[in-house]
């Protein structure tokens, strides 16, 4: 077969960091055809930086859909257009990767995988972070057994301050949150993955919006100061999510809150046979897993010796990170070897739902049952 020709529908700071080194890894079987952006100008500049002689650029999405020649679209706008630009996407017959999180309703995720299934495309969300080293030896782990049965887990995304200031992060129109539905979202998903159950019973929820529109918050941001007068999502959030088997996570996300216990996209993880600690020594070491667990009649903490092997490495580049590298290589992969890709719609759409749970928990004070 001949390179995938991708479309890509977003020319913002997640496309040029993220999937476009990623993909420039893969030239050898992906190349970028079509960008599209409400600004003209950063569409046109992407074409001609990142796309092939003869790439295309637009300002409307349809109009980038109408191009029959491209396989698979990128979707990489703010959250709230995920789902009628993946929903249309599907449905001229391409193959989607949209950032995550999937939607910001349940509704509009679960129109998405209904979508995908009805069109026979494939459609996956860019959580990265399951490919990470750490990610992946501690899945291995569990597939293994170590942990046995996994029934109480904490999805940990806290920053002390780390207000993004670019883009519409703190625009709740056209976000539909803040930290909860922007970094709570990946927690959540490698605490699900983890634990392989998406059989929710309830969620409760409370979100604070303490911090966001204090001009005194704003110093010491590690991102530059936050426009406080704008502000207009939560700060931090946390959710209860209890599983219709006993088990139960408890979810923590902030910006920013007055806490020195700083985790991201990290885990804690209790099970049967062992438990689980993802952890950073430092601000930009990389992330260690250690297991916990009885061995010899002993309590025991184990963790990997040394870094993966080489072929694994060889995957990456000076731009492109690992795991991105690794999230672009295997989704290319599903959509040859017609398989499932590794984050499969349905577990993005039930992480929308419990996300959108809190929000309403918090609205109407509250438990949230599910069905």
């Amino acid at each position: 077969m001949g390179k995938h020709r991708i479309g890509l529908v977003g020319c913002g700071s997640i496309a040029q960091k993220k999937h476009l080194p990623a993909l420039a890894v893969q030239a050898h079987r992906a190349e970028l055809v079509g960008f599209c952006d409400i600004i003209e100008e950063r569409a046109k500049g992407y074409a001609e930086t990142y796309g092939t002689p003869e790439a295309k650029y637009y300002t409307d999405y349809r109009e980038l859909m109408k191009d029959d020649s491209i396989d698979i679209v990128y979707v990489c706008t703010p959250n709230v257009s995920h789902c009628e630009i993946t929903c249309a996407a599907l449905e001229a017959g391409k193959h989607v990767l949209c950032e995550k999180p999937m939607a910001v309703t349940g509704a509009e995720a679960q129109k998405m995988v209904d979508t995908a299934k009805r069109t026979g495309k494939k459609l996956t969300v860019g959580y990265q972070n399951r490919f990470r080293m750490d990610s992946q030896f501690l899945k291995e782990a569990i597939n293994e057994g170590h942990l046995g049965e996994i029934y109480y887990g904490e999805a940990l995304a806290i920053r002390r301050r780390a207000v993004p200031t670019w883009g519409v992060f703190i625009d709740k129109e056209k976000q539909g949150g803040g930290p909860l539905i922007d970094i709570g979202t990946h927690a959540l998903d490698l605490t699900l993955w983890y634990m392989n159950n998406y059989d929710v019973k309830s969620v409760t929820g409370v979100s604070f919006h303490k911090l966001g529109n204090l001009e005194e918050a704003t110093y010491g941001n590690l991102f530059g100061r936050w426009d406080h007068e704008t502000y207009d999502v939560e700060d931090s959030a946390m959710g209860c999510i209890k599983f219709k088997n006993g088990a139960f996570v408890y979810l923590k996300s902030a910006w920013a809150l007055n806490t020195t216990d700083v985790r991201e996209a990290m885990c804690t993880l209790s099970g049967t046979k062992g438990g689980a600690e993802m952890k950073r020594e430092k601000v930009g070491a990389d992330i260690t897993c250690t297991l916990n667990m009885t061995m010899g009649k002993q309590l025991v903490t184990v963790h990997p010796a040394e870094k993966p092997p080489v072929a694994y490495q060889e995957l990456s580049n000076e731009k492109a990170s690992d795991d991105a590298v690794m999230e672009t290589s295997t989704w290319l992969d599903a959509i040859e070897n017609h398989t499932d890709p590794v984050v499969l719609p349905e577990q993005a759409a039930t992480v929308t739902k419990i996300l959108e749970a809190i929000y309403i928990s918090n609205q109407t004070g509250k438990e949230v049952l599910f069905d």
